[in-house]
């Protein structure tokens, strides 16, 4: 699956990865995004890149690697970013997502074959047919994983939380995607703004994304995740995930509830 567009193309190289991370979800066995000065950018200066004449050369090469302006594909779907709205899930899989403002939809809405997954689907996360999430407490936040904790999403959830602290009545778990993200928090003072917000910062890794180590979501409990899968069990047995943005997350973390974040951003 390729990705293409002036939205695409405006996205940063850890945004970049994300979606590509995420094709996987829609059958894919892979996500391409053409590179461009970003990539190049992204990429000068790194451990292992190549250097001097090595680079020119890599770079000059690099810059052929995008589809041909007649490339024929087997299907081509066209979006209008500025009318996605902030994404939740609501069921046992990715694709079981809305926008945070719509209501999960009915069992006429759907296929026959989809139906007894989804009603499976509905009973594990103790939700209604045509109900909305918005308003719905929530018990934990988890804001980590490969998928959406690397440092561009840390220092946007900082900036969102800043003077602000969580709900009482909500755990927060931040995770830095890796010992680098981590390295680069704690230098940035990123993480002092976590604790005065009363978040966690726990150890780098998977952690709740799969219920590692001591992170998990106990049973019956509603948890607002930044990872990319929610899977029965996944967070913890019989632990109920709603896959969502960091600032989505994080106004949840704020309110205790399933919030729009772009109210608080007004």
């Amino acid at each position: 699956m390729e990705y293409a567009g002036e939205a695409i193309r405006s996205l940063s190289m850890e945004a970049r990865m994300t979606i590509c991370n995420m094709s996987i979800e829609m059958g894919a066995r892979g996500g391409l995004i053409a590179p461009d000065d970003i990539t190049f950018d992204y990429i000068k200066g790194r451990e292992f890149a190549p250097e001097g004449a090595d680079w020119d050369k890599s770079l000059e090469y690099w810059k052929t690697l995008y589809s041909d302006s007649d490339a024929v594909f087997d299907q081509v779907l066209t979006f209008d970013a500025a009318d996605i709205e902030p994404q939740i899930t609501y069921g046992t899989n990715p694709g079981m997502g809305m926008g945070v403002t719509r209501h999960i939809p009915s069992l006429e809405q759907l296929d026959e074959k989809e139906r007894p997954s989804f009603k499976k689907s509905l009973e594990y996360m103790d939700l209604q047919p045509g109900a909305e999430l918005l308003g719905k407490k929530v018990d934990y936040v988890f804001i980590g994983s490969c998928t959406n904790s690397r440092i561009e999403d840390l220092r946007l959830v900082a900036d969102f939380v800043k003077g602000k602290h969580k709900a009482d009545d909500v755990v927060v778990w931040i995770v830095p995607g890796s010992k680098q993200v981590e390295a680069q928090a704690m230098e940035e003072g990123i993480d002092k703004i976590f604790a005065e917000a009363g978040f966690q910062l726990r150890e780098p890794g998977c952690s709740a994304c799969l219920a590692m180590n001591e992170d998990k979501v106990p049973a019956g409990m509603y948890c607002i995740s930044t990872s990319n899968r929610n899977f029965e069990g996944r967070q913890g047995p019989n632990a109920r995930t709603f896959l969502a943005s960091p600032l989505t997350a994080a106004a949840a973390a704020i309110t205790g509830r399933v919030t729009d974040v772009r109210e608080l951003l007004a």
